[in-house]
């Protein structure tokens, strides 16, 4: 069974940073895409970057550009977040999520993807 393993997430003040992880463990697979949604409490889950494996293009919402970056690592079939100026409004469980083809993952209603991640939490204190 495929499974998508989150770490990283905690407490941080407002202005600092933290660094997600997403690993595959399980039966080897091979995706197209891997990346990171969010939801905070009370509202709809939401984009925040993709990392294509195909030429390595990045996407983001518009609400962490500068601020946020993606990066892969194929060896390890693994992704990164590096969540920099961290505002409260970040505040949020972030779920790692793959797919086995390309799709517009930052659309509504959002993309149904083949592997979802349990989420890990992100707190920022103000």
């Amino acid at each position: 069974q495929v499974q998508l393993v989150e770490s990283g997430g905690g407490l941080v003040q407002a202005g600092g940073s933290l660094r997600l992880s997403c690993a595959t463990s399980g039966r080897t697979f091979s995706t197209y895409a891997m990346g990171w949604f969010r939801q905070a409490p009370g509202k709809e889950r939401e984009f925040v970057a993709k990392f294509d494996w195909s030429g390595r293009s990045t996407y983001y919402a518009n609400s962490v550009k500068g601020r946020f970056t993606i990066s892969g690592d194929s060896a390890k079939s693994s992704v990164y977040l590096q969540m920099n100026n961290l505002t409260p409004e970040d505040t949020a469980v972030y779920y790692c999520a793959a797919n086995r083809g390309p799709t517009v993952w930052d659309r509504r209603p959002l993309p149904r993807l083949d592997y979802w991640g349990q989420g890990t939490q992100v707190t920022v204190s103000s």
